[in-house]
């Protein structure tokens, strides 16, 4: 089993900026793409980035691209995601993914999740 916790959610103003981190601990050897999807209000979970295991491959939904930039440490068991230029349409609840495939892009394609973290954007 691998468990995640997500930190460094919280309020910001429109055009500022947040850096969310997901911690991974457990069976991390299982782990290969990991990803970073949002869930705000009434809508369904989407993927906004997800990243290879070596970290040299990434991909943006395009609402995001150009703003966000996931990363990952694997030393640290930790991935990153770097988010300047928020939009109040970036508020939701956050949630790191991890998949023991090399690339994912459905939410099926994932096998472990974390608790979310929530972001708001004030305007």
């Amino acid at each position: 089993q691998v468990q995640l916790v997500e930190s460094g959610g919280g309020l910001v103003q429109a055009g500022g900026s947040l850096r969310l981190s997901c911690a991974a601990s457990g069976s991390i050897f299982s782990i290969n793409a990991m990803g970073w999807f949002r869930q705000a209000p009434g809508k369904e979970r989407e993927l906004v980035a997800h990243i290879t295991k070596s970290g040299f491959t990434t991909y943006y939904a395009d609402s995001v691209k150009g703003r966000f930039t996931i990363s990952r440490d694997n030393a640290k068991n930790t991935v990153y995601l770097q988010m300047n230029s928020l939009k109040p349409e970036d508020a939701a609840v956050y949630y790191c993914a991890a998949s023991r495939k090399n690339w994912g892009t459905r939410e099926e394609d994932y096998d472990y999740w974390g608790q979310g973290t929530q972001v708001t954007v004030s305007s």
